[in-house]
């Protein structure tokens, strides 16, 4: 085997080059019967993004499709650990969780992510790194309810001051404008929920 027979490579800067795979996302894609997407879960602490995200894989998975769900707690014990809660931390909190699910997706996988993510600049910056991969779903929730539940003491500490920068208390969520999906976990049953999800996937699917 030659080196020609790698593939190209694409230069970049700093003597970095992008090197290019033999086997194709496509080729992964059929192998798995499914198409790699990503379902990003956006909401304020306590709307019931990862439950939904959980909820959403066990169906898919039921259905023998291959998923794979990013937790923003989860990412902070290990790939994220370096970093705190300013807005720059954040942000680079959303760039490092978008590089890992665009990699997932060539593989073929379902990603679910689910993070608060609340600038819309960075969820712009996800939609325009993921492109069509990219699928917004909100998870609309009234702050009052969100903070009754507080599954993690999260709002008691904020409201105590425990917390800076916690978002809906001392910093902005900034609801999406043109999210492909938007469930009311305030309103919906949990149930239904996951099926408006299920139900929307399918018909996206159906168009290939």
């Amino acid at each position: 085997m030659k080196m020609e027979d790698f593939g190209p490579v694409k230069e970049a800067p700093n003597n970095i080059f992008w090197h290019k795979g033999r086997i194709s996302r496509h080729e992964r894609e059929c192998i798995l019967g499914q198409k790699g997407i990503v379902l990003w879960f956006t909401g304020l602490s306590g709307s019931g993004k990862s439950t939904l995200a959980n909820a959403v894989a066990e169906k898919l998975n039921a259905q023998g499709k291959l998923t794979y769900t990013l937790d923003g707690d989860n990412l902070r014990h290990g790939l994220n650990k370096d970093l705190g809660f300013t807005v720059a931390e954040r942000m680079e909190n959303i760039r490092r969780t978008g590089e890992v699910s665009r990699l997932l997706v060539d593989a073929g996988l379902i990603v679910l992510a689910a993070f608060i993510s609340p600038l819309r600049e960075d969820r712009a910056q996800l939609r325009q790194m993921l492109g069509r991969d990219y699928i917004e779903v909100y998870v609309d929730c009234d702050l009052a309810i969100c903070e009754a539940r507080d599954p993690k003491n999260l709002y008691r500490k904020a409201r105590a001051g425990e917390i800076e920068e916690f978002t809906g208390i001392s910093s902005p969520y900034e609801k999406p404008e043109n999210p492909e999906l938007i469930v009311h976990t305030d309103q919906e049953s949990f149930e239904e929920c996951v099926g408006k999800i299920i139900s929307y996937l399918e018909r996206y699917f159906e168009q290939g």
